[in-house]
This record gives structure tokens, C-alpha cells and sequence, in this order.
């Protein structure tokens, strides 16, 4: 689907092959703060989640794509979770693995590959994000493809013992 497809990445449906990048990924704990996740994951539970990875949005409210360069190297994953087809609303997540493929516009490009997506394939309304107001990376780049701040939680994620402010974002589909 071209619409999936940018200059530098493109977004692709999970494969079995990614269970060992997915396996990194869902038990590293710098990320489990993120996915709001306390415990490891198995591989035979991945395996399965895997699976059953083909299954529509409209049935599991969520969607998991991978993010490829065009050497096909996986670089991270990108999300729509909590879809609310009846709304027209879903939220978005994005995680880049390795530090080094950070800061070089990898997570602009999937962003903006799955906010066409989402707004032209899925004819959403509206996206929001969850962002750590401590996440200055996250913040900049959700901003700067036109998410507006629209609130604040506050002391919503406890991190070593000191609770963080949560900032909320959305962006809303004007062509409606």
C-alpha cells in the first residue's frame, strides 16, 4: 500500500521474523515505562500475539506496524491503540529501538506515514498521544506535525520513587 511507504522508512505488518526484535523490545525496561508494562513477556507469548497480529482494527481496537528502512532493517514500531471507530479517534504510540537510529527523522517519517493512514485510509477524526513531560524528543516531534498540548496529568507515571506529569496531545482531522 503506497500510502504506507515514505522516502526513508516504510511501515509494514508484523512477521514472524520480528519476534526476536519484539522479544528486546517489549522486555527492555526503559520502554516498559511507555507501555505502562511491569513484567516480562515470553517469546511463546509474543509468538501468539504474533499469531494473531493479522487480525482487523475494527475487532482487536488496535494496530501494530513495524518500521523498515529501505535495506528492510527493522528500526521500531508504531501504533493505533484504544480505536474508537464509532468516535473516529485512536491513540498513537511510537518506539526506535536502538539509539542509532534516533534523531535522524525516522520517527517523523512513520508518524507522518501512519497520520495519512490513519486519516485517509481509516477516515479518522482525531489522534492523541500520552507523552512524559520529560520526553523533550516525543514532545518536539509530536508538536512539530501539528499536535497541540491540551492538557496535563499530573504526577500520572511513578518512575524510582518520583511521580512525572503526563502531557496529552491531539490532533484533529480538519478535512471533516
Amino acid at each position: 500500500m503506497i500510502t504506507l511507504k515514505g522516502d526513508t522508512c516504510y511501515l509494514r505488518a508484523l512477521e514472524p521474523d520480528d519476534l526476536d526484535f519484539l522479544y528486546t523490545l517489549e522486555n527492555d525496561e526503559k520502554v516498559w515505562e511507555v507501555s505502562e508494562t511491569v513484567t516480562p513477556y515470553s517469546k511463546f507469548v509474543l509468538k501468539e500475539y504474533l499469531a494473531n497480529s493479522h487480525r482487523d482494527i475494527y475487532e482487536v481496537k488496535q494496530l501494530r506496524l513495524a518500521i523498515c528502512d529501505y535495506q528492510h532493517k527493522l528500526l521500531g514500531f508504531i501504533d493505533l491503540f484504544d480505536f474508537n471507530p464509532k468516535n473516529k479517534r485512536a491513540g498513537v504510540g511510537i518506539v526506535i529501538l536502538e539509539q542509532e537510529n534516533r534523531n535522524k527523522g525516522v520517527g517523523r517519517a512513520s508518524l507522518t506515514l501512519l497520520i495519512n493512514y490513519a486519516f485517509e485510509v481509516l477516515d479518522l477524526h482525531q489522534l492523541f498521544a500520552n507523552i512524559n513531560e520529560t520526553n523533550e524528543a516525543s514532545i518536539h516531534l509530536f508538536s512539530s506535525l501539528g499536535f497541540e498540548k491540551i492538557g496535563l496529568k499530573k504526577d500520572w507515571v511513578s518512575r524510582g520513587g518520583t511521580y512525572y506529569n503526563e502531557l496529552m496531545f491531539q490532533k484533529i482531522n480538519h478535512v471533516h
